[in-house]
């Protein structure tokens, strides 16, 4: 509690269709958003590149016009007047052009309407469909947490959500709840692979582990890209959902339809929770060296 008022903070996860038209698709966030306040949303999280479809299907330069600078960018700038007008926090997905750099990138917008900062994906996926590394270099913002109005924040960026170290790595610099844009579904090399439930599952796991809530926000629908071997289809699996600091599930979507997920957390009391639980009073910083290479060798000192 801070001056004996309760750390409550009501969150929200968005998931709807994109179409590969930006004004559609930014009315449609401003829609559900504007909803997600209606019932007391303070923190509201968009999906993943909701700007357009998920290009990176193909590897298309023209898909590079698609990229504009950070400072400055039209979905930003409105999202910024959106958050004033509303009160509330909204974490802003965009591609981002930085020089010849560019990278899959987020905005944090308090509840003033200010801008918190950017965080830009550290781990760029590349398989059939997920062709990221064409187009994005990987993030160097390191993870990084953010102070709202409501709460301090961590928020990363979808194939960031399959690895431990970055949840722990936002925990342990202060963030309160964590959140995970992403657009993931289908895999076009195999029709029976639904990873989805395992998609869920890692990071219930990193709610559990840290003892904080975790907020994910996927899209739904088909979307069809053409590619230099012709068309290449994904269709999302939404499956949006709401942890809470043991991992529990408190609201969660189904694959097919929009959705507006609610929960509200008491900040103060997960917060002794993760204090009397020990998972951070235990911890053993100095054995993990093994963490810092990539074949799991010690690194000289």
């Amino acid at each position: 509690m801070e001056n004996g008022k309760r750390r409550e903070v009501v969150v929200s996860a968005l998931q709807f269709a994109c179409t590969d038209n930006v004004s559609t698709n930014l009315a449609n966030a401003e829609r559900l958003v504007r909803a997600a306040h209606e019932k007391g949303a303070n923190i509201i999280l968009i999906q993943e590149l909701f700007e357009g479809y998920y290009f990176c299907q193909a590897q298309r330069e023209d898909f590079f016009q698609r990229a504009k600078p950070y400072k400055g960018h039209p979905t930003i700038l409105r999202m910024q007047r959106l958050a004033k007008e509303l009160g509330v926090v909204i974490p802003v997905s965009f591609f981002e052009e930085a020089n010849n750099a560019h990278y899959n990138s987020i905005a944090i917008i308090d509840a003033d309407g200010s801008d918190l900062g950017l965080y830009r994906k550290s781990h760029i996926p590349d398989g059939p469909g997920y062709q990221e590394k064409f187009y994005f270099n990987p993030g160097d913002t390191g993870f990084k947490v953010f102070q709202t109005k409501f709460a301090k924040i961590g928020v990363a960026i979808c194939w960031d959500q399959w690895f431990p170290e970055a949840a722990r790595a936002m925990v342990l610099q202060g963030a309160e709840i964590l959140f995970y844009p992403t657009a993931i579904g289908s895999e076009p090399q195999d029709d029976g692979l639904d990873s989805s439930d395992h998609w869920k599952r890692v990071m219930q796991g990193h709610a559990g582990a840290n003892v904080v809530p975790l907020v994910a926000s996927n899209r739904i629908g088909k979307e069809i890209i053409h590619t230099e071997h012709g068309n290449s289809e994904i269709t999302f699996y939404g499956n949006s959902f709401i942890a809470g600091p043991t991992g529990e599930i408190v609201a969660a979507a189904d694959d097919k339809e929009e959705a507006i997920l609610i929960a509200q957390f008491d900040l103060d009391k997960i917060k002794y929770k993760r204090y009397s639980w020990g998972v951070f009073r235990d911890r053993r910083p100095e054995l993990y060296k093994a963490l810092l290479t990539l074949d799991g060798s010690n690194p000289s000192p």
